[in-house]
């Protein structure tokens, strides 16, 4: 099993809220994707977190747009006038990820596509599963699009991988929940822990990992990123909110 691969043909527009600076760009599917580059600022694995959250996520039943290997021309940055934009598509020449734009789109701000009390517990609990830092009012990475909730923007999750010699104390380092867009949720995580747990098994996390490209890793990293995972879902007495059930 693979993500789908596609190739850019047209770059639209930047995205400039992020500082990754992602840009909107067209495939030769005929879909329109925001490309998040393996040549900004946190190179590759930024991009191997985006897949393995945003891929184990879907798998347990949350919304995450559908996510795409797209190759990147470096000839398409060079009429591009912006010269910060077009040192980025040159040095990203090659494989990249796109993933699906949802036109329309709308930054959750609690008024509307609001999840139930035990759906924000389960986002908590995943987003403490992954280290996902990245999930606060100021940015909460959330999109209400058709009335549905969307979860995107998983790249400063799995921080542990930017210093591989000592993950292994990363394995029980507690989450602060404080922060978070859905800290009220922290009395529903104990409630959802135990069937979450359950469904990341061995099989799924090797699954998830698999779909990232050998393009994005060094020798070694998928073993490791399967062991810290499973490790972590082992140990949650001392990582999760509210405490494991």
């Amino acid at each position: 099993m693979s993500l789908p691969r596609i190739v850019a043909t047209r770059y639209l527009l930047p995205l400039r809220e992020g500082g990754s600076l992602p840009g909107v760009v067209e495939g030769n599917d005929l879909g329109t994707y925001v490309l998040k580059f393996h040549g900004a600022g946190q190179g590759p694995k930024a991009l191997v977190a985006e897949v393995i959250v945003g891929e184990l996520f879907r798998r347990l039943g949350l919304r995450v747009p559908e996510l795409k290997l797209m190759e990147l021309d470096p000839v398409i940055g060079r009429s591009e006038p912006d010269h910060e934009i077009q040192d980025l598509l040159v040095r990203s020449g090659g494989l990249n990820l796109a993933v699906d734009f949802l036109p329309g789109s709308l930054g959750y701000d609690g008024s509307s596509g609001t999840p139930t009390e035990q759906e924000q517990a389960r986002i908590l609990w995943l987003d403490a599963f992954v280290a996902n830092v990245d999930r606060s009012w100021r940015n909460t990475n959330l999109l209400v699009w058709h009335k549905n909730l969307w979860l995107i923007d998983h790249g400063a999750a799995l921080y542990f991988h930017h210093a591989w010699a000592s993950a292994e104390k990363f394995t029980a380092t507690p989450y602060n929940a404080g922060d978070h867009v859905f800290r009220d949720a922290v009395t529903g995580v104990a409630g959802v822990d135990a069937d979450l747990a359950a469904a990341i098994t061995p099989a799924l996390v090797t699954e998830v990992v698999g779909l990232v490209p050998d393009e994005w890793l060094l020798e070694g990293d998928r073993e490791r990123y399967v062991g810290h995972l499973l490790a972590r879902v082992a140990d949650r007495s001392a990582w999760l909110p509210g405490g494991a059930r």
